[in-house]
This record gives structure tokens, sequence and C-alpha cells, in this order.
């Protein structure tokens, strides 16, 4: 799964947009009739999650000025000279107030006891001003940017934006990493048997010859990502080799704790015009409202042998073909996913992918016609290039190789973060941080 994007898609909308923001009716929204609504008192995830139907198109990135910066992961080193940079949508046409906060927190994304003063320099509530309105769009909304504040300490944030009542509407996790290990993360081969046709694994090691750690076979924690997922990420992985004496710690596992399964190349449609059918589009209606896609039917890949094909590992960018700036020129889409299936999967099916936050959300769960053999469901999507899978819910890690299949040949991204918690400390550090790519096809 190729972090690059291929050279047509690198026309990304890189015009600063202010932040603030309009909750509406979201039924009303899709019209163009807005009607303010009062949001009722939620309580706060410590996760990548959206609270309000309202709030659209999400992007969390480091902004480093290049066409594919939204591609990064929101992980900063300590200097942070590259911000993290946070845009969403939010449907309607009238706006109110809207303010952001960090919480830091700790290795499990609970809530640290820190206060604001002891990671932040600026009080902690940013108003977000820097916002623009859709233009010519069916479906009106506010388009916001906002550069996150530097912070002072390393480890877990949660950026939060909540509107004038302090209800959250948005949060996304962000890390800021240092550098006082040394980390070692590269693929390492699998044990004999099937797996190794369909599993990555990856070997790593820690080195700590300079920083003082304390019990570092028990104090440091590691978690491992692909593709900077959370929703299948491994935890709780325990050194395998403790050296005192070279001042190192390694992790190779023989029961697959730091495999993951290959999976396959993610699925693709260009929505980027709704005027020209783009690649997996079957239909377009340019005069509902909202403008409507009809996409093309998928099949299962679980019995086909391994594609290879550049793709963008999940994620997806916004862009109008039609009128340019994907930030406020790009219309929204009733987009209908269709995979077609003998029968029904052993469970829930949904898309998912970065458009969904890497969850299983209602609003891309799909339907069986056992008639027609066929899986349907609609989603709002903003003019863009996305990737996406299907998965199976009903267990802990959705099941996308029911429907992709999985190859030891797919390109995936890794990354490593290590944390400890100093004696007498109240916070968990990001000490290290490392990132590689299995089957990497970069120049």
């Amino acid at each position: 799964m190729h972090h690059r994007f291929a050279p047509a898609l690198l026309f990304l909308a890189t015009a600063c947009v202010p932040l603030g923001t309009p909750i509406t009716d979201p039924n009303a929204a899709r019209t163009g009739q807005s009607s303010p609504v009062q949001t009722p008192k939620v309580a706060l995830r410590y996760q990548d999650y959206i609270y309000s139907k309202d709030v659209q198109s999400v992007q969390c990135y480091v902004g480093s000025g290049q066409p594919t910066e939204v591609f990064e992961p929101p992980v900063v080193p300590l200097a942070q000279a590259q911000p993290v940079v946070l845009e969403f949508d939010v449907l309607g046409q009238q706006s109110q107030r809207l303010t952001a906060k960090l919480v830091h927190c700790n290795v499990d994304w609970t809530p640290s006891i820190l206060t604001d003063i002891q990671f932040l320099s600026d009080i902690n509530e940013f108003l977000l001003t820097d916002y623009r309105t859709s233009v010519n769009t069916r479906v009106p909304y506010f388009h916001y940017r906002l550069r996150v504040p530097r912070v002072k300490i390393s480890g877990n944030y949660l950026l939060v934006v909540q509107n004038g009542a302090g209800t959250p509407l948005l949060s996304r996790r962000v890390l800021v990493y240092e550098e006082q290990v040394r980390t070692f993360l590269q693929p390492g081969p699998l044990a004999a048997g099937q797996e190794r046709y369909t599993m990555q694994q990856l070997n790593f090691g820690i080195s700590y010859g300079g920083v003082n750690l304390v019990n570092p076979a028990q104090e440091v924690k590691v978690v491992l990502r692909q593709n900077f997922r959370w929703d299948n990420a491994h935890y709780n992985l325990r050194p395998t080799f403790v050296r005192d004496a070279e001042r190192r710690l390694e992790y190779q596992y023989f029961n697959f704790e730091n495999a993951f399964l290959g999976l396959s190349e993610y699925r693709f449609v260009d929505l980027r015009s709704y005027r020209a059918l783009g690649v997996g589009v079957a239909k377009l209606n340019a005069e509902a409202t909202p403008r409507a896609a009809l996409l093309q039917p998928e099949a299962t890949r679980r019995e086909q042998a391994y594609t290879q094909y550049e793709d963008v590992n999940g994620q997806r960018v916004f862009e109008s073909r039609d009128y340019g700036n994907g930030a406020t020129n790009a219309d929204y889409l009733d987009v209908t996913f269709r995979l077609r299936a003998p029968q029904a999967a052993p469970g829930p099916v949904y898309v998912l992918g970065a458009l969904s936050d890497w969850q299983l959300k209602e609003e891309f769960k799909l339907t069986y016609d056992a008639a027609q053999q066929e899986y349907t469901g609609h989603a709002l999507l903003k003019q863009g290039y996305y990737n996406y899978s299907f998965a199976v819910g009903g267990a802990a890690v959705p099941n996308e190789a029911y429907f992709e299949g999985s190859h030891q040949e797919t390109e995936n991204e890794y990354d490593l973060l290590v944390y400890y918690r100093p004696p007498g400390s109240r916070a968990d550090l990001l000490i290290g941080y490392q990132r590689t790519a299995v089957n990497g096809r970069r120049p």
C-alpha cells in the first residue's frame, strides 16, 4: 500500500483556510436549508472521533508544505518545526463560536494529571477563526483549518474541538516524540507455515545507552501500528531479550505477537468530478441534491492472487476537478457502494478506511440483498480520491481478510512508539519513534 500519491492526484488544496464553525440540522444541510440545533452533552472519547453528523471530512496531518502532506500522520518531534494541521468541514449555513483544546494523555489514552501550564505555554483554549464558506455547492458547508499550538513535553495529546456550550464536535490523537533512545524497526521473516504467505512480521529493538532508564524491561512500553491505525495496533509487547551490558531491549517473537496480516492493496475510487466518470464510478447524477454517484460493483478478493498497484494506504484526498480548490469548491456526493457476494458474510459488513476514521460506523454499514446477491450502502462523501476496504464486524478487530484476502507481498507502512515514565514523573513520555515500509516501492 504505497504512501506516495500518483502524479495525476497531486492537486491538493493547500490554501490557508480559517476556522470558525456552524452546527446545523444535517438533513436540512443536505437540502441547503439550515436550522440551528442544540447539540446534547456527550462524553469525551479519548480517540479519533466525530461527535456530530454535521462534521465531515476531518484531516489531521503534519503541515510539511508538500502536496502529499495530508498523508502524513499527526506525529511530530518535540521541536515541532512543522506544525500539526487540522482541517474539517461543518455542514450548514450558520456559523457559531468554536474552540479547541489539548488534553495530555497517558500511554493508554487516559487523561494524565498534568496541568495545562505543564505542557502548554498558552491558555488552553484556541478560538477557531480561520474559516471559509463553500462555493457554489449543493451541500453548503464551512471549511476550517487550525495549526495546532506547540507543546512543551512529549507524549500523547488529544486535540478536541468543541462548540460554545462545551460539547465536543471532534477529537484527534496527536503524537509528539523525543529521540532519547535509538530504535530499530525492520521486517523479519516468519516461521514456516501458511502464515508466511499472508502475514508480515516486524522485529525491533531499543538501545538506551544515552539515557538512564530505571527497570527498562518493565517500564518501557511500546505500541506497534500498521498504516498509522489505532484499531489494529499491537500493545503490551514485552522484550524477548534484555541485554543489560549493551543497554538494549530486543523484541523478536515467535507466536505472531509482532505480526500483522498483510491484506491487499486498498480499493480506490476517483470522485473528483461529478461531470465525468472517474475510475470506479458507474453513474453520476449532477442534478440531484446532494449530487449522487453510483459506484461500480466490487467483488471479493479473498481467493485471488496478489495484485500490485500503488495506493495511499487507506487514506483520501479532497479535490474538485470541476472547479479546483478541494477545500471549498468540492461538493458532497451521495455515494452508493456495491459489493457482490453469493452469500451473506458471517457478520455485518462495512466500508472501512480513513473515510470512516478506521471505525465500523453505522453510516458506512452495507445491507445485503439475497435476491441480488449484493451488498449496498450509502455514504455522504466530499469530492476526492479515496482508498477503502470492506470489513466484517463482530470481533475486536475488523475482519478485512474475509473480502480482501491477505498477502505478504502487500506494501504497508509501520511505526513504533516507545513510551517511558521517569521515576517521580506524572506523565508518560514518548521517548522514541520510528517508521518503516514493508515491500516499499519508492525510488
